[in-house]
């Protein structure tokens, strides 16, 4: 046990050395906007070559290093966590191929290595969905999984497409006959990676894995994984007609499907998870608007304080009897402080708090959505979305963190642990600076100067303070259960794409399986097959045989008059 655990603390330390190594670096290539890309000739045959490509720009140096650091503040805190788990060593070795896959995906320009990282983030996601071996853990791990087969099957034919063009680098792709359909197979693989609509009912149900695994896979890697594909190949991307008005439509519906269904959900995690499909949308519909580094801004902070988020939830999970449910919780804030200021930050920070970290990135979204060409109605559905963020944030602070004492007992037994602090502060730290230091020094993006009537510069804060006064409205169970249960079954379902992405798999090939089974091996195989032959036979054989019995003096009478017939013919001649 303790083997294991120093296993977990000396990945922690190597992650988090890493990531303080590569930041002075990023820092460079940031503000001198440099960029690499190094080609290795593996072998040459003839007129085919087999090469490794690697690029060094500020978007993979950036996003690696706030990986590697999310990652060593989450097995930091795992070494204490999960120090009592029998599998901890085995938890550490696929956190670890986890962050592997990402940098693979992240460094690599080339589509069929690309697919190494690509790939890896599903295996390995599905392995840590399914640690817990349970029948939950596997439903949630099949689903995982299956919905990111479609993203790699995408990807799979975008490799083919891309042969057209006799390379596979996607910084040097251009346009040609077929780059609608390369345009769209990207888009829907971005899609199921990022679980936009129709593909988001897995990200609830990957909930059942460990906490610290949840804080890593929903905040840094596998579920952006798709908006930081679309970065990448946003210059190509941006030249397909269908691409911004799609991808805004999409991000939208979801942003505000995971608003409404986050208001009425019970369970910690995955209220969490759902305000992570809301962000998600959020990125996605700054790629809709065309501002693919704004993007790439919010992906960031959210990153930090999501992770934050995360952990603290787990924190009180931990602590609370493994109860999951924020109804039966309660005045954690006085024999938690800690947990619970880290945990107010990181949600001040989701809702858009002024000078935390979420507020740089999404401010400035909403206030660049105003001037962008786009309808009315988006931008009013992107404004009542964020809303929904602010109410369902204050929910979950309410509902945990400053209501009176349920009958779930809280013993705050790793409050004062070394290792949850240190992680827990540093991600408290960057989820208050990261934000004003990543907009004033590291992300190359100047949007143009623009005035704001006092009423547009306001409405952000306005539409904040709005969500917590009509969240009292969302929440009164009377008259939900009264008037809109239904309304409220919808809602809480996803807009019934979890029972649909779950039911028609499982059900529909039962009805399948059951239908063939009958028609098929209990039907017509047994007509063709073995016993139909056997009856066929069967058949024959007793005509045959009953025709020789009823036959047999009709034999004789042959036989004799044919005797006769020879006899007199003999004679005659």
């Amino acid at each position: 046990m303790f083997l294991s655990s120093k296993s977990s603390s000396i990945s922690s330390t190597f992650l988090l050395m890493y990531s303080a190594f590569l930041a002075p670096f990023t820092c460079y290539f940031m503000m001198n906007e440099v960029s690499f890309l190094l080609d290795w000739n593996i072998i040459i045959l003839s007129s085919c070559n087999m090469t490794f490509s690697m690029i060094l720009d500020p978007l993979s140096l950036s996003f690696s290093n706030i990986v590697c650091l999310i990652s060593g503040c989450v097995m930091m805190f795992s070494s204490s966590y999960m120090s009592h788990d029998p599998f901890l060593k085995r938890f550490t070795w696929l956190v670890m191929l986890f962050v592997l896959s990402m940098n693979l995906l992240v460094f690599i320009p080339s589509l069929p290595a690309l697919l190494l990282g690509w790939d890896g983030l599903g295996i390995v996601s599905f392995a840590l969905v399914i640690y817990y071996q349970n029948t939950k853990s596997l439903a949630a791990g099949m689903l995982t999984v299956l919905a990111n087969r479609i993203g790699d099957v995408m990807i799979l034919i975008s490799i083919g497409l891309l042969v057209l063009q006799g390379h596979w680098l996607i910084n040097l792709m251009s346009n040609f006959h077929l780059s609608a359909w390369m345009g769209f197979t990207i888009t829907v693989a971005a899609m199921t990676k990022s679980a936009q609509i129709p593909f988001s009912s897995w990200l609830p149900a990957a909930m059942a894995a460990p906490t610290p695994v949840s804080a890593l896979v929903h905040s840094s890697t596998l579920v952006t994984a798709g908006v930081f594909l679309l970065i990448r190949f946003f210059p190509f991307l941006d030249t397909c007609e269908f691409f911004k008005p799609f991808i805004l439509f999409i991000s939208v519906l979801t942003l505000l499907m995971a608003g409404l269904g986050a208001n009425y959900e019970n369970d910690l995690k995955k209220v969490i998870a759902l305000s992570t499909l809301s962000q998600l949308g959020v990125m996605m519909m700054s790629l809709g608007m065309g501002m693919p580094m704004l993007a790439l801004f919010h992906l960031y902070t959210h990153a930090l304080f999501k992770a934050l988020l995360f952990l603290c939830a787990g924190m009180i999970i931990h602590n609370s009897a493994n109860t999951q449910d924020i109804r039966a919780m309660g005045m954690i804030f006085s024999q938690a402080p800690l947990t619970v200021a880290c945990m107010n930050i990181a949600n001040l920070s989701l809702c858009g708090a002024p000078f935390l970290s979420g507020f740089y990135s999404k401010d400035l979204i909403l206030e660049l959505s105003l001037f962008a060409p786009t309808s009315a109605l988006m931008v009013f559905l992107i404004f009542v979305a964020t809303g929904m963020t602010a109410a369902y944030s204050l929910r979950l602070s309410f509902c945990s963190l400053w209501s009176t004492a349920k009958n779930t007992p809280f013993h705050a037994k790793q409050e004062k642990d070394y290792y949850i602090n240190s992680a827990t502060t540093t991600l408290s730290l960057a989820a208050i600076f990261a934000g004003f230091f990543l907009q004033s020094i590291f992300l190359p993006f100047s949007p143009q100067p623009f005035v704001l009537p006092l009423l547009y510069k306001l409405l952000t804060l306005f539409v904040i303070l709005s969500g917590f006064f009509f969240a009292a409205i969302l929440w009164d169970e009377d008259f939900m259960d009264k008037k809109l249960t239904k309304a409220k079954y919808f809602l809480s379902t996803m807009w019934f794409l979890a029972p649909i992405s779950a039911q028609p798999a499982t059900k529909g090939s039962m009805v399948l399986g059951t239908d063939l089974m009958k028609s098929i091996d209990q039907g017509w195989l047994e007509i063709l097959g073995g016993q139909g032959a056997l009856g066929v036979t069967s058949n024959i054989s007793n005509q045959n045989q009953l025709m020789q019995i009823k036959t047999f003096n009709v034999f004789i009478s042959t036989m004799i008059f044919s005797a006769l017939l020879l006899i007199v013919a003999n004679m005659i001649i």
